[in-house]
């Protein structure tokens, strides 16, 4: 026997005519990772299992590594694996996207059950990269936490307290200047690594250029 829902025509109505003429903008920064790779890393994860995984940077570096698989987190669209890395002796935040291959090593482990390992991921995604961040910022820490994302680093403030310290990794030295540090508000200094500090200084450049006279020719419209 099949149940009719009969809702009320002024909830229908107005639901109907969101469902016709709404439309929600595709989140450009969503990845999906390959079904069979991220079905493997949650079935490990739920069987507390090792594995082997093969992963490749944004900078387009390569390697292999065993991992203890923690959880499997979405966040922004984007799919992570928070895992042990056996290499590093450390918690690592890894892309699932970019993990190439996956398998099971055979070893099994217990997973620390009084994490959180949303906020675990936080944390870890600003450790493990290939580049040094390390940002002086002319403010008290608590100014700064509002505009510093915890993927670009730990803050700490100085001796006086009216300044700190924002000391973080990235793989990506010029979306770390373009994007993070250019949108902060707050006069900062950057120390390293050197790799960030020649993004920051090729960002000056460039939008120090465009403040310029545009050339003679080639205007739109002519």
């Amino acid at each position: 026997m099949r149940t009719t829902l009969l809702i009320p025509e002024n909830v229908g109505q107005p639901a109907a005519t969101m469902r016709q003429h709404a439309w929600a903008a595709p989140d450009r920064g969503a990845t999906r990772p390959g079904t069979g790779t991220a079905s493997a890393l949650v079935s490990a994860v739920a069987a507390q299992r090792q594995v082997s995984i093969g992963y490749r940077s944004q900078a387009g570096n390569q390697w292999e590594e065993d991992a203890d698989p923690w959880a499997v987190i979405v966040r922004h669209g984007r799919w992570y694996l928070l895992c042990h890395s056996h290499r590093a002796g450390a918690v690592r935040a890894y892309r699932i996207d970019r993990i190439h291959s996956v398998a099971e090593s055979g070893g099994q482990f217990r997973a620390p059950a009084s994490l959180d390992y949303a906020d675990l991921l936080e944390q870890h995604l600003s450790a493990g990269w290939e580049f040094e961040a390390n940002v002086v910022f002319d403010a008290p820490a608590d100014e700064v936490a509002r505009y510093a994302r915890p993927p670009m680093g730990r803050l700490e403030p100085t001796g006086d307290g009216q300044r700190c310290v924002l000391a973080g990794t990235t793989s990506n030295p010029a979306m770390y200047a373009g994007e993070w540090l250019a949108a902060i508000p707050i006069q900062f200094h950057v120390e390293g690594g050197p790799e960030l500090r020649a993004a920051v200084a090729a960002l000056t450049q460039r939008l120090t250029a465009a403040l310029g006279a545009p050339p003679a020719s080639g205007l739109c419209g002519e």
